[in-house]
């Protein structure tokens, strides 16, 4: 691009480069959990808007404030999320000229109004708890409104002039932009010209706005924490400090990022990967968790959005049983004369008597951690993580075994089956747990919690049968090496996987159906956060010895036959391998590592699970619910890290993919 000398040069169009050194193959992955983000982020910002616009209770200040910060997440994932989608799911790299500087203008106006909109929380919060008599006085309706206005207008004030300075410049070097939409400091690097002033009022309108509204955040805090600790009752300093957390987690999921993008632009020599994730993690990251905190953190909301999920009556349900959960005693003694009344209130809400004296359950009530319900909103928190951590690093193996044709082996197949198994087993439940601990949502239609029982015992079972298929092929591939690729071809392997499917699948489909048999006129309050075959028939008021015999046959006939066998398989391995040298012995170990450590991840738990349900005290009721929860969560976690650390081809699979060299992995 040439530079006449007098004129300037723009360019017709810029190139967004998504993620550096990732192939269209990962970005094209990467667009379906995008894609989750921003309808997630769209869907609970406008379910916030539309809380505070109907509730009248919540016609507040704080509330008012809250609205304006949902719209302005809104608005900023509508700029940025759409393009990066289309970026990711078709390789769509071009942006025009004038529309890349209009997102740029829109991206750091909104970021400025969302950074003044919390100063102005800050405010309310400061003068709530340091001036409560002031309160009503001073933030009037035409007040906030008003701090609204100021908000917008200078968020559009400040950064008016950004295009115009940029569109002073020429550009006569690369066209790539190295983010996956438009900032003011990656586009004013690609000018061949002097950018001092763009650098200058930069550096200027960041610690006139940002700096400076998080000084008056960080004073505001300290101000309200001296009121705070004044306080002479430790229970009316804590409910004072609670109003804030809300507003404090929103904060530091704002300039935490924030921060970190502006010290890595500057500090961190050339624009390189991480550059480019700290910027996705500054746009992406608040619009998503925002209505996430302040729906669970805020009772209205959160009674709201139950009672729009769950009709009227249950939200009567969930006020009850919250007070009932505050003993979680009372579940196994329901004689204790304090707790009587709550008991009987547990008991009698899903009373529906068909015929007779008989009752079924319409419902049952998920207990989550018992004695544990106001940590439950935190423990969400690193659970969901975990979940996130099981889909991807799961559906990462299941891509780099189908795309790498040297793993197109009976043992790296198998590997895919039991990934598949983890995601599903693992979906069947935590969605609905980070419902119960982050929007008390408890209840779960009696059908529902059938279908989930039969998912969970079926998948189980079906991934039993998978590490013994794993067994088998680790058996043969030593024991008779010559005859593996005989005896294992493909279409025998797709023969097992799906008997795995058929037997897991055949076994557990009766287990409903005993249930469904059985009538329940006791509680209905389940002691885990999923449900489980053996915790739901002790809900029975009928003989339940079919159920109970026909549960230990399917552990014993499936779970414990199955460990036997693949015991029994390591014992013919180990008698092999001891014949061998000390260097094939240490060769032939090593292949069987991952899968070793597969096999006591799930039934260690497993055995643990069964002997605390058959000999714990009825009492300890929380043992029971955290060994059924690592249960679920420990296998699809550490599936995938163990086989991606001690694969090679899948470990280094996964370096290229992050364009780290491959003899790093030498030192493994």
């Amino acid at each position: 691009m040439a530079t006449p000398n007098g004129t300037l040069v723009h360019p017709g169009y810029f190139l967004l480069v998504g993620i550096p050194g990732l192939g269209p193959n990962i970005h094209f992955w990467l667009a379906f959990p995008l894609c989750f983000m921003y309808a997630l982020a769209t869907l609970g910002n406008l379910a916030i808007v539309l809380i505070i616009r109907v509730e009248r209770r919540l016609h507040e200040p704080m509330y008012l404030f809250l609205a304006m910060l949902s719209t302005t997440d809104l608005v900023l994932s509508s700029v940025t999320m759409p393009k990066m989608a289309s970026l990711f799911l078709m390789g769509i790299q071009k942006i025009e000229f004038n529309a890349c500087l209009a997102q740029m203008f829109l991206i750091h106006a909104l970021s400025a109004m969302e950074s003044a909109v919390l100063l102005a929380m800050a405010f309310d919060r400061f003068v709530a708890i340091c001036h409560p008599l002031h309160h009503a006085s001073v933030l009037t309706g035409p007040v906030v409104a008003k701090i609204g206005l100021a908000a917008l207008t200078r968020g559009f004030v400040f950064f008016f002039p950004l295009p115009f300075i940029l569109k002073r410049l020429s550009y006569c070097r690369t066209r790539t932009v190295t983010h996956s939409f438009c900032l003011h400091q990656d586009i004013m690097k690609l000018s061949c010209t002097d950018t001092t002033v763009n650098v200058v009022y930069g550096l200027f309108i960041i610690l006139s706005v940002m700096g400076v509204d998080s000084l008056f955040i960080g004073f505001s805090y300290i101000l309200i924490l001296r009121a705070v600790l004044e306080l002479s009752s430790r229970g009316a300093a804590l409910k004072a400090f609670n109003t804030c957390i809300s507003h404090l987690c929103a904060v530091l999921v704002f300039y935490v990022p924030l921060i970190g993008l502006s010290v890595v632009h500057r500090l961190g020599g050339p624009t390189s990967l991480l550059h480019v994730v700290m910027a996705n993690v500054y746009l992406l990251l608040p619009p998503v968790v925002n209505p996430i905190v302040y729906g669970a953190k805020t009772k209205e909301i959160r009674s709201r959005v139950i009672h729009m999920f769950s009709g009227g009556d249950s939200l009567t349900i969930k006020k009850d049983w919250s007070i009932f959960c505050k003993d979680s005693s009372a579940l196994s003694d329901p004689s204790k004369p304090l707790r009587a009344q709550h008991w009987s209130q547990a008991s009698s809400f899903t009373m529906v008597v068909p015929t007779g004296n008989e009752s079924s359950a319409t419902y049952f009530i998920l207990i989550g951690l018992p004695g544990l319900e106001e940590a439950q909103f935190w423990l969400a928190f690193p659970l969901c993580s975990l979940y996130l951590i099981a889909v991807l690093g799961n559906l990462m193996i299941i891509y780099i075994v189908r795309t790498e044709q040297s793993l197109h082996e009976p043992m790296y197949i198998f590997l895919c089956m039991l990934s598949g198994l983890d995601i599903l087993i693992s979906t069947s439940s935590m969605p609905k747990m980070l419902a119960i601990f982050w929007f008390n949502s408890t209840t779960i239609q009696f059908d529902a919690c059938l279908v989930q029982m039969f998912a969970i015992h079926s998948l189980s079972g079906m991934e039993s049968t998978v590490l013994l298929a794993m067994a088998f092929d680790r058996y043969v591939a030593i024991c008779h090496p010559l005859r593996h690729a005989t005896v294992l071809t493909l279409p025998r392997v797709a023969k097992i996987g799906m008997a795995a499917v058929v037997r897991g699948a055949a076994l557990m489909a009766p287990l409903p159906v005993f249930i469904k048999q059985l009538p329940f006129c006791q509680s209905n309050v389940l002691s885990h956060s999923y449900c489980l075959h053996q915790d739901v028939m002790k809900l029975a008021c009928a003989d339940i010895h079919v159920s109970v015999i026909y549960g230990l046959i399917v552990i014993i006939s499936a779970i414990g036959l199955d460990s036997l066998l693949i015991s029994f398989s390591y014992l013919l391995i180990l008698k092999t391998v001891l014949g061998l040298t000390r260097e094939a012995q240490a060769k032939a170990f090593g292949t069987c590592v991952s899968h070793v450590c597969a096999v006591f991840i799930f039934y260690v738990p497993f055995i643990g699970l069964s002997m605390v349900h058959r000999f714990s005290k009825q009492g300890d009721s929380l043992l029971p619910v955290v060994m059924a929860n690592i249960y679920l969560l420990v296998p699809p976690v550490l599936n995938p890290i163990v086989y991606g650390v001690k694969t090679k081809q899948i470990r280094q699979r996964i370096l290229r993919l992050f364009h780290v060299t491959a003899h790093t992995t030498d030192s493994y």
